[in-house]
């Protein structure tokens, strides 16, 4: 069984910075692939970013690319998401999701998904 809490969400105003972060607990290759996704009130749930633990590949859409940051601590079994040049669009509630398969959790569909925590970034 795979445990996920995030934290680090909160409201900033546009053009600012928040650091997500996600602590895993469970087996280590029942979460080898880790991400984020993000969803707000009546829309699809978007995927935003991605990291392999096996040779730390990354995965970011493109409306977060240059702007976001996906890294693991190993040590500490966190995910983190650094987000940068925050834009009101990025309002959301924000997932870490974890699966064994990379192909599962880039599909949308992880086993394993925190609770959420909010961000809000107003202009």
């Amino acid at each position: 069984q795979v445990q996920l809490v995030e934290s680090g969400g909160g409201s900033v105003q546009a053009g600012g910075s928040l650091r997500l972060s996600c602590a895993a607990s469970g087996y280590a290759s029942s979460r080898n692939c880790m991400g984020w996704f993000r969803q707000t009130p009546g829309k699809e749930r978007e995927k935003v970013a991605g990291f392999y633990r096996v040779g730390g590949t990354t995965y970011y859409a493109d409306s977060v690319k240059g702007r976001f940051t996906i890294s693991q601590d190993y040590a500490k079994n966190t995910l983190y998401l650094q987000m940068n040049s925050l834009k009101p669009e990025d309002t959301a509630m924000y997932y870490c999701a974890a699966d064994a398969s990379c192909n599962r959790l880039w599909s949308g569909y992880p086993q394993y998904w925190g609770q959420g925590t909010q961000v809000t970034v107003s202009s």
